[in-house]
This record gives structure tokens, sequence and C-alpha cells, in this order.
């Protein structure tokens, strides 16, 4: 896929649309057309629940065009978000306001599950601390000896509660089917392990290792399932080289992993504000996201 043209300055909000806001997150906007909400992603990024002063230009694109080619191969698996002749339907909708489209989506309105279904195929993160602590992840016990970066025997489904503030909370899958309950559990868990297989081999063929990622569903008015958000983007995902992959360490990544790494030296408490990133962390995290764009869909 080319990369569409990215802006010289970052877009911190959206501005000039006529119509209603109907919800403003740390990246992305939502504005409500009626039939349809228009989803937008601005060039903000956010690291430990805190969105940054200053963004990276062209990351609302890059997400968004990495998002919308990963609904395409989707749409094989589960029905998505999207409305029917998408981009034809976007264009009328933003006219006098084209500059928008490459970081746009037009979606149907559906009412999003109180769950986000992670999955892990590599021990990283959060789930490798919980693992030297225990052994396991939530209430998957998993093999001794294994590294940082490790591949698990099978992908595993770890979900999470979605907190309106702060962070979101790790769920067992039993406290999961509660919540959701087992008809729809057991729905969502076999289409995201389905999901993340997909992406894992498509992403494989690029050379690059999808080591876990998260996918959020809604419910439709006929009571279906349907997939949301955004699917798949180095923003929901944790994606490695393949080339330079090696258990036993953290792993180099296209994600905000080099941001977060850059805070870590900062004197900051992981409050707001954030301190403004400096122009060379700026550019390093929008050359990963855009490689990261041409890797996956060429």
């Amino acid at each position: 896929m080319k990369t569409p043209p990215l802006p010289k300055e970052a877009l911190m909000t959206v501005t000039g649309l006529p119509f209603p806001l109907k919800a403003k997150g740390k990246v992305r906007e939502v504005f409500d057309l009626g039939e349809h909400y228009l989803i937008v992603a601005t060039d903000r990024l956010s690291a430990f629940d805190v969105v940054m002063p200053n963004g990276v230009p062209g990351k609302g694109i890059l997400l968004t065009q990495i998002s919308l080619w990963w609904f395409e191969q989707a749409k094989a698996v589960f029905p998505t978000h999207l409305v029917p002749d998408h981009l034809a339907a976007l264009t009328r909708a933003l006219k006098g306001h084209e500059h928008l489209i490459p970081r746009s989506m037009l979606v149907r309105k559906l009412v999003p599950l109180p769950v986000e279904a992670v999955v892990r195929g590599y021990l990283a993160g959060s789930g490798f601390k919980e693992y030297t602590k225990t052994g396991a992840i939530l209430d998957h016990a998993l093999p001794k000896g294994l590294l940082d970066g490790s591949p698990l025997p099978e992908p595993i489904f770890t979900p999470s509660t979605k907190a309106a503030e702060g962070h979101d909370e790790a769920i067992t899958c039993a406290r999961c089917s509660e919540i959701l309950g087992p008809d729809v559990f057991r729905k969502v868990h076999d289409t995201s392990i389905a999901l993340y297989k997909m992406g894992r081999d498509r992403a494989a063929k690029a050379g690059v290792i999808l080591a876990d990622t998260k996918f959020e569903f809604g419910h439709a008015l006929d009571g279906s399932l349907v997939l949301i958000d955004e699917v798949l983007t180095p923003d929901s995902s944790r994606y490695w080289p393949t080339s330079t992959w090696q258990p036993g360490r953290a792993q180099p990544s296209y994600d905000k992993q080099f941001v977060r790494d850059w805070l870590e030296t900062q004197p900051w408490n992981k409050t707001a504000p954030g301190p403004t990133l400096p122009a060379d962390v700026v550019a390093k995290t929008q050359a990963l996201y855009q490689e990261c764009l041409e890797r996956l869909t060429s």
C-alpha cells in the first residue's frame, strides 16, 4: 500500500466539521452523522494513559490506513463495522473536508461490549511480569523456562475490562464469561483467536511478528456481533521485526515502546501533563509507524 502524504504538523484536535461530537478519546474523535458514526484519528499520542503535549504528524493517517487494510482482510473471518462501499460513502460524508479522508472511518452504530479481547501469542509486557511471579497468565498455566519474548505453545485469550479512566483490568476467562454470557463469550473468544492467527500468519510473510493484540466487538440492533474500533494497528498490537527477535530481552517494536522508553528516562511522575516529545523521538516514532504500514501491506 502506498503511504498517503503525511502532514508536516500534528493534528491535535478536529475542528470545522458540521457534525455533533459524540466522543473524544485519547487519539480518536467520534462524530454523529445520524445513521452512522464518523471516526477521525488525530495525531495525538498517549503513553501511560497520558496524552502528550505534542503529537506525531500523520500518525492518525498511518493508523487508519493500517486498520482499513486489516479490516479488509478480517471481513473474510468476521463482519466489521465499516459501512458498505466505504471509500465512496466516506468521500460523500466529508465533502468539503477531504483532507480528513485518509484518517477517517465511516462505521455502523453499534453497542460496544464492556470488555477488550486480548490475544497473546508471545510472552511480553505485563504477561511476562505475571509469568515470572506465578508461572501463568491469569487462568492460563504456561510451561516452565519461558523467556521474555518466547512464543507460547498456543495463542491464549486474556481479556480485560474497559476502564473509562485509568488502566484496564485484566480478568479471567471465567469472569469474562460471567460479564458477557457464555454464548457471547465463546463467540468472542473463538473469533479473537481466529483473527489473531490470521494476522500472525499474514505478518509473518512480511517479516513481522505479531506478539499480541486486542480486539473490540459490538452488538448490532439484531443482536449479532461485529468487529469494531481499530484492528491490528501498532496502537492495539505488539509488532516485532522478525530479523531482530531474540527471546530473553525486550524486543525492538513497531509501536509506542520507543516513546515509553524515552519517557522512562525523564523526571516525570506519569501524570498529566506529560513532557514535550523532542523532534528526534517524534521523527523516529513516525518512521516506525510508516515502516509498519509499508511492510504489512506491501
